[in-house]
């Protein structure tokens, strides 16, 4: 049975999946390989609350993607 407008959603979850399987993926490897810990990665904590900002980690990454994505689209 092919019900129409379901065969695009279908598309979508299967990508959505793998893509969030690669997230996991990337943010297991990347806590074993330090990223979230780098020098210049903001971290503050008073008593029971801590504050945490990868300023370090968030500029590699960008940098990391957009290479990575600007060799894909070349011809």
């Amino acid at each position: 049975m092919n019900v129409p407008g379901l065969d695009g959603l279908g598309r979508f979850l299967i990508v959505a999946g793998v893509v969030l399987v690669g997230l996991g993926l990337l943010l297991h490897l990347g806590s074993s390989l330090g990223l979230g810990r780098l020098p210049g990665d903001i971290v503050i904590r008073r008593g029971n609350f801590t504050f945490f900002f990868p300023v370090t980690t968030a500029i590699l990454l960008s940098l990391i993607l957009t290479v990575i994505l600007n060799l894909l689209r070349r011809p």
